[in-house]
């Protein structure tokens, strides 16, 4: 039986650290489900709709990776799904004590549910999407911190966003 986890996030946009998590997630289990999380709360910049293209898009068809999207609790999709154990990655001790704290929210939930935390890679620990979005924002260069297909996304968003004013 494949040994399988959901990798969850916003993932607006997907970032090169991201796109390493998942790699290294790989590595680790025999897929991954990369689960959007959609968050009627916020306002993104992408649609959970473009974000999964994106990814999809980004991980270039590899049949391992699942992209799939979600909304409420985590620990009741990974119920509905089969699968317990979920990935994530940590940048700083910030991260640390709240994804503690959430995977013991989550195990309390359902005790069957697991995290498995993996460190962010050096390069890009000080990475995060709002970050990019912020600096994309403003024109500023993220062609080393998302793939290419993201830039490219960015860059429409920002001309749209040009046109309108």
């Amino acid at each position: 039986m494949p040994r399988l986890a959901i990798y969850p996030g916003s993932f607006d946009p997907l970032t090169n650290g991201h796109l390493s998590l998942i790699q290294r997630g790989l590595d680790i289990f025999d897929g991954l489900v990369v689960a959007v999380a959609n968050n009627p709360d916020k306002t993104p910049l992408f649609t959970v709709q473009e974000r999964k293209q994106l990814i999809r898009d980004a991980v270039r068809g590899d049949t391992r990776v699942e992209v799939d999207s979600f909304d409420g609790l985590l620990v009741e999709y990974a119920k509905r799904r089969g699968v317990h154990t979920v990935l994530r990655g940590l940048r700083a001790v910030s991260d640390f004590e709240y994804e503690f704290q959430l995977a013991n929210m989550n195990r309390k939930l359902d005790p069957q549910f697991d995290s498995v935390f993996v460190m962010t890679g050096e390069d890009y620990f000080y990475v995060s999407a709002k970050l990019v979005r912020e600096v994309a924002r403003y024109g500023g260069d993220v062609s080393g911190l998302v793939p290419r297909n993201v830039l490219l996304a960015l860059e429409r968003k920002r001309a749209e966003g040009a046109s309108r004013r």
